[in-house]
């Protein structure tokens, strides 16, 4: 064959040899699969013996891993029919979807709608489950703060234009969560908006004002509610008398259990803090359990994998807005903000890094609509991603 030939053989026919393009990260589904595996089986042994005592007696052993399992199947069920949804409908109705999770945030207060568990009112009562609609509004928040940057995108570095209307937003959102009260999905859900606003550029010197005013804000709601006070100098002295046995209580038997575990832990569901002595131990302290029974090494490996999660969301969402897909690219990193702020006071409130606050580690604890959503913003880093690879392959997206 000659030289031409093969030239226009070559050019004309595909080699079925030639590695193509996965559509998919292998990476972040790895750790989200991973992380999710772990919550399962943590959830397992962490409620195993909650059975055993009065409150939980009609439960049976595996009354919550069953309802876990549950919750993640309905996630990843809702996670696919995301997936094949584009972000650019999503853009379209941010505003929609705002207003409406506003709208379930304010229901909770309806007498015979919300429903109150140790004094918050932060569920909907919707039959055999109760759903949290901060929850929904971590990831509404996301959506809204990277469509708002999209509008918004000549007008950042005005205070007034760029600022003031989405202070304004997230001011009444924050006041809603605080008459819950629910202080944990506040700060992050801030969180989120603040880090989309600074990604999508706002004006330097209006960013570190509002940083400045909501650490204010922050101390003055420490300082002006006393339990929430107490939970804070308790938080400095876990091991006085008083602290022990009262508003560390749960920080105190956190540390014993992460301590007990040691290098490679006590060994899986052998743990003793979760037989009564730990609250919370298959939701907000979850990674006390892990620390006795699987010791450093299984912390380790969480954060580890949440830090690949995290890596991927922001890889991802410079790729898109490489691609010019800036929406995508602050849906994807704003998602990472999002898991990172989350799992970061989780873990460090269970290793006593921070005060004591009720916040669920993202696809490990047991929870319903938490879990759910997770997944959810899951689909949409996945979306993204898939989006920008179809345009690398010269397809539509």
């Amino acid at each position: 064959m000659s030289f031409a030939a093969s030239l226009t053989q070559s050019s004309t026919t595909v080699n079925p040899n030639r590695t193509q393009m996965r559509l998919y990260d292998i990476a972040l589904i790895v750790a989200s699969g991973a992380l999710i595996a772990m919550g399962l089986l943590m959830v397992y042994s962490a409620s195993i013996a909650l059975a055993d005592g009065p409150k939980y007696a009609s439960y049976g052993r595996y009354f919550f891993v069953m309802r876990h399992s549950i919750f993640v199947t309905i996630g990843i069920l809702l996670a696919f029919g995301v997936w094949t949804i584009p972000l650019s409908w999503w853009q379209k109705m941010t505003l929609p979807l705002f207003v409406f999770t506003v709208i379930l945030l304010m229901l909770v207060f309806m007498p015979g709608i919300g429903r109150e568990v140790n004094g918050a009112k932060r569920w909907l009562f919707l039959g055999p489950i109760n759903f949290q609609p901060s929850e929904l509004m971590k990831l509404v928040s996301v959506l809204f703060a990277a469509g708002y940057v999209l509008r918004k995108q000549h007008q950042m570095h005005s205070f007034v234009n760029g600022f003031l209307p989405m202070a304004f937003a997230m001011g009444f959102v924050g006041l809603l969560l605080l008459l819950e009260p629910d202080l944990g999905a506040l700060i992050v859900i801030m969180s989120i908006s603040m880090g989309i606003l600074f990604l999508g550029g706002i004006n330097a010197k209006v960013f570190s004002a509002l940083v400045v005013v909501l650490m204010s804000m922050f101390l003055l709601l420490i300082w002006a509610s006393p339990w929430r006070r107490a939970r804070l100098f308790a938080y400095l002295d876990p091991w006085d008398d008083a602290n022990m046995y009262g508003s560390a209580y749960q920080l105190s038997h956190s540390l014993i259990a992460i301590g007990r575990g040691e290098w490679f832990g006590v060994g899986l569901g052998s743990s003793v803090e979760k037989l009564h002595y730990l609250p919370e131990a298959h939701t907000d302290f979850i990674m006390s359990v892990i620390g006795e029974e699987l010791g450093f090494a299984g912390i380790a490996l969480v954060v580890v994998l949440f830090a690949i999660v995290v890596w991927r969301a922001f890889e991802i969402g410079r790729q898109a807005i490489a691609l010019d897909r800036v929406f995508n690219g602050l849906v994807a990193q704003g998602i990472g903000i999002w898991f990172a702020v989350q799992a970061f006071i989780n873990i460090g409130v269970c290793l006593g890094l921070l005060p004591t606050k009720g916040l669920t580690l993202p696809l490990v604890s047991y929870g319903g609509s938490g879990v759910v959503m997770n997944l959810v913003a899951l689909a949409l880093i996945a979306r993204a991603d898939y989006e920008n690879r179809s345009l690398m392959c010269g397809g539509r997206a």
